[in-house]
């Protein structure tokens, strides 16, 4: 059983994600977070490139989050994990692994531009996930800010009830500090180091004050029977039964706690962390985690958020740097002491935890333990993934792995130099490690090695990574498009005779073939068949005469593309006693069809993608005309709730930029998927 101290310990831990859109203000907010808590000494400053999550040398040379980054700070006597993510649209792969082991999420908005693009896209994904979240306008101090402008678009947007429980003292340039509506009670800060001061609402804004809590109280008690009955009977709403309605409002996602500051001013960091303490959960309050026996065996599984279940954890990110091996884990249940072998359910290794570490961005410092609630990163496992289930051996389970987004955009990636080929090979091995949604693959009909993502940045990023962290100079180009070439006009009683003399056994082979085009309702590509008689040709030299048309099939004579839709028959042949073998045969036939072809008439296909477009309805006439200019062909298109779903056929090679092109056009908010469609013809050139 549980013990109340520990049951304590663990309902004293928050583990928390910070999201945002790209320049809101998340890495601001985590950078002044571990400031006021005592985690760091200095503040650190994004455009100086000195944040504490932004270690990263193309996060500070870019100005933005490109790794989810996790620290550990103390408030209030509590515990709390932070993982600071991304905001731009290339990296919400990262953003959704780190929800996966999230129990909260603080959402930070611009006070200028209210709900953006991509923070819709992350409040969707929290959603997803389950995760709770409070909100925080950020940047009062700009001009222009107006945190009823933001409430607005909160509602209007994302649709939960707002709850603002904070008014703001002063605008823009002249913002100060908010009025607590709960306890109606004024929290200000100076430009100085003071800190928060705590004093009576200022006359001016009393009525003001007095009026938004009405209207707070009156908006919970819609909300919530308890308060209903409360505000009925009192005619107002305790502090205790505010804090403790918005809490199960929050949990339950009904509405969102809206508070206001400016995170670069150091004003309202101290309300938004008693906020997150106050109503965001522990991992005593979320359910317990489920899965199966194993990946043979679907028996259901579950762990609670208890020291005393056997050990239980999701690996959600891993570090392979050169110098060593960095797996970060949310325990779900149960003890991990140092030298404990533990059990990848995804795989059947089992591994040692050589160390266990606390994560402070970079820098980490020792543990001797881990418990249940806790997020921490462990060296040792050498073949874990993102995604792996670790586990006691004696009681598996396998819980269920995040899932990584699709890529959308490819490059092809190739070392400057020949000598680093097997480097780069590794370099892009390890990428995929560490970012399962990088996809590296070397084309089978090309030849080309190529790396694909989630956007061009997100290459970008990649490409740089191989440079710095791996030595390797590389050159990107544009990948090459499989083509096809399809006989449409064939040719009957084509001879070919093969004789090579050269002393010694020479080689003979003497062919007919009739090379004719395949029905369109057949599914295969080539179909061979012998009318031979009499042992004109004998049946293992038929046999070669197959194999050498699949080899002349290789490479066509348009531009050296796979030829497909043909149909050969040998309907005569003949050997000579000595010089006739297998291998003359099969020259003889690989030389036939070639020329058997360049005497028919072919046509190049290109390849196909069927694209699937999601989009809001404004922007739907925008990306039919796109698709147009694509040479697509729409096949469906779909309205529901204000947003539009489009299914068309387009050329792959018309998608080269597609995502960046579709971004910029719905201002992020479009998103597209594909899967190969087949061939057409191509156009004339």
């Amino acid at each position: 059983m549980r013990t109340d101290t520990t049951s304590s310990t663990i309902a004293a831990v928050r583990n928390l994600g910070i999201l945002a859109h790209v320049d809101a203000g998340k890495t601001t907010v985590t950078e002044r977070i571990l400031y006021l808590t005592g985690a760091i000494h200095k503040r650190g400053e994004v455009h100086d490139g000195t944040t504490v999550t932004d270690f990263d040398p193309q996060e500070r040379d870019r100005g933005i989050t490109i790794f989810a980054a996790a620290v550990s700070c103390a408030w209030a006597g509590h515990r709390v994990n932070l993982i600071d993510t991304p905001g731009h649209v290339d990296f919400a792969d990262e953003v959704e692994r780190s929800l996966r082991v999230l129990d909260g999420a603080i959402a930070v908005f611009d006070a200028v531009a209210g709900v953006e693009p991509q923070s819709e896209s992350v409040w969707r994904a929290a959603e997803r996930h389950g995760v709770p979240r409070i909100a925080f306008v950020n940047k009062l101090d700009r001009s222009g800010a107006d945190l009823d402008a933001a409430l607005a678009s909160i509602r209007e947007r994302l649709h939960p009830h707002p709850l603002a429980v904070q008014l703001p003292i002063g605008a823009e340039g002249e913002f100060v500090g908010v009025i607590d509506l709960l306890r109606l009670r004024a929290l200000t800060w100076s430009g100085g180091e003071e800190g928060m001061r705590e004093g009576p609402v200022p006359v001016h804004l009393a009525a003001e004050a007095a009026a938004r809590r009405r209207v707070l109280e009156e908006a919970v008690a819609e909300l919530h029977p308890g308060a209903l009955e409360e505000f009925c009977a009192d005619g107002t709403l305790s502090i205790a039964t505010l804090t403790a309605v918005l809490r199960e409002l929050t949990l339950s996602g009904e509405a969102v706690v809206v508070l206001c500051g400016s995170a670069y001013r150091n004003r309202g960091i101290e309300p938004l962390l008693d906020a997150a303490i106050a109503y965001l959960p522990s991992p005593l309050d979320v359910p317990a985690v489920r899965g199966a026996a194993s990946l043979a065996d679907d028996t259901p599984q579950q762990r609670a958020a208890d020291p005393e279940q056997p050990f239980t954890a999701l690996a959600f990110k891993v570090n392979a740097a050169p110098t060593g091996r960095l797996t970060y884990l949310r325990v779900y249940a149960g003890r991990l002491e140092k030298g404990d072998t533990v059990l990848d359910a995804t795989t059947g290794r089992t591994e040692r935890i050589a160390r266990i570490l606390r994560v402070q961005a970079d820098r980490h410092s020792e543990l001797r333990h881990a418990l249940a609630g806790d997020i921490v990163a462990v060296i040792g496992p050498k073949a874990a993934r993102p995604g792996a289930t670790l586990c006691a051996p004696a009681a598996p389970i396998l819980l269920e792995a995040p899932v990584s987004a699709e890529p959308v955009v490819t490059v092809a990636v190739e070392a400057r130099r020949a000598a680093d080929t097997d480097k780069l090979a590794q370099a892009l091995a390890r990428l995929a490690e560490e970012d399962p949604s990088l996809r590296p693959r070397t084309d089978p009909e090309t030849g080309q090695r190529t790396l694909s993502g989630l956007g061009e940045l997100h290459l970008e990023v990649a490409v740089e990574k191989i440079r710095r962290d791996h030595g390797v100079d590389t050159v990107v180009g544009r990948p090459q498009v499989a083509h096809r070439e399809r006989l449409v006009e064939g040719v009957s009683g084509f001879v070919h005779r093969h004789v090579k003399q050269e002393g010694g056994a020479g080689q003979f082979a003497h062919l007919v073939l009739d090379v004719q085009p395949l029905e369109d309702s057949c599914e295969e590509d080539f179909v061979f068949t012998s009318t031979v008689t009499g042992g004109r040709v004998p049946r293992e030299y038929v046999q070669a005469v197959e194999e050498g048309c699949r080899e002349a099939l290789s490479t066509g004579p348009l531009g050296g593309h796979p030829v497909t839709g043909v149909r050969v028959t040998l309907t005569d042949g003949a050997t000579h006693s000595k010089d006739s073998s297998e291998l003359a045969f099969r020259t003889a036939a690989r030389q036939g069809l070639r020329e058997a072809l360049r005497a028919g008439r072919l046509q190049l296909l290109e390849p196909l993608a069927q694209v699937t477009v999601s989009v809001p309805e404004d922007a739907l006439g925008t990306v039919l005309g796109d698709l147009a200019a694509r040479r697509g062909s729409v096949q469906a298109t779909a309205i529901a709730q204000a947003a539009a779903t489009v299914t068309a056929l387009v050329p792959l090679a018309e998608l080269f930029g597609y995502a960046t092109r579709l971004r910029s056009r719905t201002q992020g908010r479009g998103t597209f998927t594909t899967r190969p469609a087949g061939y057409a013809p191509a156009p004339m050139v």
